[in-house]
């Protein structure tokens, strides 16, 4: 499967995949606001099942101040005025099944672009009754939408893993830690970049050396923003 080559390597490397963006708030009539920088590290690796391929992976990001760029660990809340605390992305696993349907394939000039949108309805794991002010509803709804660009040429090379880079967009509720509780509106992430063999020192040192290797064995649930904010009120 091509694909597995493009996203992870087909045997059992670890790849290490990087990023960077910008996060956008909007309303109704409102904005869109610039509101945070975005920079972060997926660690994957790629192991044959009886039902496909699975990718065995988990990543962290760093919300970042959208001039100065530097990691934040506190935000003032344009909508609400209030001060709220920085919960960055540490989500251990983020494993996937890869397989069951061909992804989309486009081919531009020399390059090659895999196309895979995720569009996500499932029930919220942070009920309004249970989290009024962190929560925007009972079902949680939000599309992941990546493009991955590869060389015609590496492609056909038959390599392991094939150089690739790609673009990101999510669009998201509100993250619970903004305590934006019922507040209408949404947040746009668009980022982009590529498989790196090397962490940028900064965001090395903000996820640990956990989150610079791949897990061993499957493991569930996947942990999101939205379940790690439950753990963590939980206590």
């Amino acid at each position: 499967m091509d694909f597995i080559r493009v996203r992870a390597s087909d045997d059992g490397a670890e790849t290490i995949s990087w990023w960077t963006g910008d996060v956008y708030g909007w309303r109704r009539d409102d904005g869109p606001h610039h509101l945070f920088g975005f920079e972060g590290v997926n660690v994957a690796r790629a192991v044959q099942a009886d039902d496909g391929w699975r990718l065995l992976a988990r990543e962290a990001a760093a919300y970042l101040d959208p001039v100065t760029r530097e990691i934040i660990d506190v935000w003032d809340n344009p909508f609400t005025g209030t001060a709220v605390e920085v919960q960055h992305v540490f989500n251990d696993p983020v494993n996937q099944r890869l397989g069951g349907h061909p992804v989309p394939v486009t081919a531009v000039g020399e390059q090659v672009v895999f196309n895979v949108d995720v569009r996500l309805a499932y029930p919220s794991p942070l009920k309004v009754a249970d989290y009024p002010d962190h929560s925007a509803g009972d079902t949680y709804r939000a599309m992941e939408l990546f493009q991955f660009f590869v060389s015609a040429r590496d492609l056909e090379s038959g390599a392991a893993s094939v150089p690739c880079a790609f673009s990101w967009c999510r669009v998201s509720p509100w993250l619970p830690w903004m305590a934006m509780g019922q507040r209408e509106g949404a947040l746009v992430y668009h980022c982009r970049g590529g498989k790196t063999a090397e962490v940028p020192e900064r965001l090395a040192r903000h996820v640990g050396e956990h989150f610079l290797h791949a897990p061993d064995t499957w493991s569930a649930p996947n942990m999101t923003s939205w379940t790690a904010f439950a753990a963590r009120a939980r206590g």
